[in-house]
């Protein structure tokens, strides 16, 4: 697949330009089309079950604020890419945030959105990132609140548990990997990768190479730490400046209870981490 059309998740927050700036430089390095999508936040301005307490006018001066809010973001996307040189448009929608990102990002090779913060009221939120991720259909490619590394992906670690999300993520980062410096395929042992053989990532490294991938494969047992903590603290060892792993591999109820790994991974991530369910 290649990557030919992408969205980026454009919002009111600290991290947009951050984020922008990482979509702009994939779209350049695949000369693929860009899209900006700002998705007015009716539900942030006035929350439904107050809204008929609060006088006309005082919802009408909010309403044009998140207006002029999102006009300030187009003219900071559309500056920034014809800067870059980049093919380019921009959509103003209403909608709920996680639903109406979901619906446009079906029609692009992949969607580039933020990591939540909590610090920022104009932030993408934690339930609306994982949504989004389950919904979508396509691979997400998140981009933390402290931004990426200039050159992120020549540094690349794929999270292998043998899953099926695991298998379909790794197909569709391949543009990725085939322009990476140095693949680590890294399996963390907790019993789910039997029938992988002794190491459990050589199968899927083998794979890899035949797409004149460089690659190597790892596995660690897992140990006192969770999963995520040892995917993150692997990640800081060797430099990583991607992350491609699945999404919810396990059901999402048992995700939702006890945590998981994609949960860790959204709220500690430090790099671009791209997940597909």
């Amino acid at each position: 697949m290649a990557l030919k059309d992408l969205l980026v998740h454009v919002d009111s927050g600290k991290a947009a330009a951050g984020r922008i700036d990482a979509a702009l430089r994939l779209s350049t390095d695949h000369q693929a089309h860009l899209t900006g999508l700002y998705i007015l936040r009716r539900e942030n301005i006035v929350p439904g079950y107050i809204e008929a307490q609060i006088p006309g006018e005082v919802i009408e001066a909010q309403k044009k604020a998140e207006a002029e809010r999102a006009a300030k973001a187009e003219e900071g996307f559309t500056s920034a890419a014809d800067r870059a040189g980049v093919s380019s448009e921009w959509r103003c929608v209403d909608g709920a945030l996680a639903p109406t990102l979901s619906l446009h990002a079906r029609y692009v090779d992949m969607v580039i959105m933020g990591q939540a913060d909590k610090s920022d009221p104009f932030s993408i939120t934690e339930y609306e990132v994982e949504h989004a991720i389950l919904d979508v259909g396509r691979p997400a490619l998140v981009i933390p609140y402290v931004g990426a590394a200039k050159t992120f992906g020549k540094r690349v670690m794929v999270a292998w548990d043998g899953s099926r999300e695991a298998m379909r993520a790794i197909h569709e980062a391949l543009p990725l990997l085939e322009r990476a410096d140095e693949v680590h395929v890294l399996s963390v042992d907790t019993g789910g990768t039997a029938g992988h053989g002794d190491v459990p990532g050589a199968d899927i490294s083998l794979h890899l190479a035949r797409h004149n991938i460089k690659v190597e494969a790892s596995s660690t047992p897992a140990r006192e730490i969770s999963v995520g903590d040892t995917l993150l603290s692997r990640a800081a060892d060797k430099s990583i400046d991607l992350i491609v792993m699945g999404a919810y591999g396990h059901s999402r109820y048992r995700e939702l209870v006890l945590g998981g790994v994609t949960r860790r991974l959204l709220q500690s991530m430090t790099v671009p981490t791209l997940m597909s369910h």
